[in-house]
């Protein structure tokens, strides 16, 4: 259940192009545009294999109707698509286009200096006009999808996730601070008088000493579950994945500055007065759901944690346990840092055209991809050409995320046979905007506190954190140059392994911060640290 939680908000998260879907029929039957080819133009695409066949699909239908085209598809076993990609490729025997192929930014810029993916930013700047505007609305999307030589060789599914955004949140139990006399914390040293109530003043009112005042759990198996993810980030920036700084367009590494040093000793305080769970660092997912939905007496005060539905049912209206649950915002540090963990959403590059394409070809393909990004294209490619089906028009008294009148719906929809597979969509196949702007176009419950309105609880958390958005971060979809993959691939696994490991110790306190702190910052040299930054540095410049 919680992966279908975390799915349905992460499906609720992504903007809208330059056309208006408010004259969208839902029928196929469009004539062709201005610039398509008199006779229908066939195209080979690759992409994965679902429960239906795509080439009876109503979308697929709609835009070979749409733009004059026919689609020969090639498809592949979903867990099988990259090693059939790669067979196609090294075949030379590849389509005109792959729709699906799971393409990282370093083999899009190895196959279009090879000549293989072709250039698209003549296409898009000629024939798509919905993500040239895109394009120019985001400025983060046009330099995620631009390679360092200039080119564009991919199209994205452009997927925001609101809520994503500022992911490293922490939240806690109301309840006990209204019992004990607290208001949310706002410092570490409001969270640590705030935790050393839990623990002392036996807020569950059992009389047991059976409160765990901060609990959490690694990343691995909770998202953003560390500690660390939310709690350093009152002391210096922690984006809990690469570990970079970037000020004035100069790339650093957080983990060896004194700063970090501090937050770790806060940690450490905190451990040792017992007020952080000791399984914080090794427990999964169903542990936090066990520790958090067990029957009898609350005992959890906290944790840390992008989904408050890890730890409490959030799915299941009759249970009221989170009702009493309530985001904190960044916590501001003794030298008065306070930042929130930020990333943005950009999906993955779907879209790539090969020399194969003769220039109708690539003409077709590049249009069918920017209507994707039109507003009606997004509607009908996401969620079914068919009005009343997958979505429908909204009430005029149904309301959006930002408590905004609806364009759209998925309320009292028509019935389907649950029975038969739905093939009327491309939903999550191929380039398209899912960005904020087209999902804030949708109706959803406006009472966060139920489990239809648990989106909107999430989005609304997430507006606590973004005034503390740190002025500069590391963008997640830059370039690494394909002669740095491999030894990036080596050096990111060792130093994070390094940081998390020594991390745990100084918490802990198998290491001693007084003692071992200047052995554990020598020891990155053997680890290519500057080479590591380098890399991350050239990347960020495009060199």
């Amino acid at each position: 259940m919680l992966i279908v939680i975390t799915s349905l908000a992460l499906s609720g998260c992504g903007g809208s192009g330059s056309d208006n879907a408010g004259g969208a029929s839902g029928t196929a039957g469009s004539a062709a545009p201005e610039g398509t080819a008199s006779k229908p133009v066939t195209i080979g695409f690759f992409a994965p294999q679902g429960k239906a066949p795509l080439e009876d699909n109503d979308y697929t239908k709609y835009v070979e109707q749409k733009f004059n085209v026919s689609i020969k598809w090639d498809l592949a076993p979903t867990d099988a698509l990259v090693d059939r990609r790669q067979l196609l490729l090294a075949s030379g025997d590849y389509p005109e286009v792959f729709l699906e192929g799971k393409f990282t930014n370093a083999d899009l810029l190895t196959y279009g200096k090879q000549g293989v993916l072709i250039p698209l930013n003549g296409l898009i700047d000629k024939y798509a006009p919905n993500l040239k505007a895109m394009m120019d609305k985001k400025p983060y999307l046009k330099e995620a999808m631009t390679a360092p030589d200039g080119n564009i060789y991919g199209i994205p599914r452009f997927n925001e996730c609101y809520h994503c955004t500022f992911s490293q949140k922490f939240w806690i139990n109301k309840e006990w601070l209204d019992k004990l006399g607290f208001s949310v914390p706002t410092t570490t040293d409001e969270l640590y008088a705030v935790l050393k109530a839990f623990k002392t003043k036996d807020p569950n009112g059992n009389g047991k000493a059976d409160e765990i005042p901060l609990t959490g759990a690694p990343n691995k198996y909770v998202w953003n579950g560390n500690i660390d993810a939310y709690l350093m980030n009152a002391f210096i920036y922690n984006d809990n994945d690469k570990y970079l700084t970037v000020a004035d367009g100069k790339v650093d590494f957080a983990p060896n500055k004194p700063q970090w040093k501090e937050g770790l000793a806060y940690m450490h305080k905190l451990y040792g007065e017992g007020l952080i769970d000791k399984a914080s660092f090794t427990q999964n997912d169903q542990a936090i759901g066990q520790l958090g939905n067990r029957e009898g007496d609350e005992v959890v005060g906290s944790i840390t944690t992008a989904l408050l539905s890890y730890l409490v049912n959030t799915y299941d209206d009759t249970i009221t346990r989170h009702k009493h649950w309530v985001i904190v915002p960044p916590l501001k540090g003794p030298e008065g840092v306070q930042l929130a963990g930020m990333s943005q959403g950009f999906g993955e590059f779907a879209m790539a055209i090969t020399n194969k394409a003769s220039e109708a070809q690539q003409i077709a393909a590049i249009q069918i991809a920017d209507y994707a990004f039109s507003e009606e294209g997004a509607l009908l490619s996401e969620y079914g050409v068919k009005e009343g089906i997958g979505w429908k028009k909204a009430e005029a008294d149904e309301k959006n995320i930002d408590g905004k009148p609806a364009k759209y719906s998925f309320s009292n929809l028509q019935p389907v046979d649950p029975n038969v597979v739905r093939n009327d969509s491309w939903t999550l196949l191929g380039p398209k905007d899912l960005s904020k702007d087209f999902r804030d176009l949708f109706a959803t419950a406006q009472d966060p506190l139920t489990s239809a309105g648990y989106e909107k609880r999430l989005a609304d958390a997430t507006k606590t954190y973004a005034p503390y958005a740190p002025k500069a971060f590391y963008p997640s979809s830059t370039f690494i140059r394909p002669e740095d993959t491999d030894t990036m691939a080596q050096l990111s696994t060792s130093i994070k392994d390094y940081v998390q490991s020594n991390m745990a110790q100084f918490i802990i306190g198998d290491k001693s911060l007084d003692k071992d702190w200047d052995a554990y910052v020598k020891g990155f040299d053997g680890l290519n640290l500057p080479q590591y930054v380098q890399i991350y540095q050239s990347a960020l410049e495009k060199k």
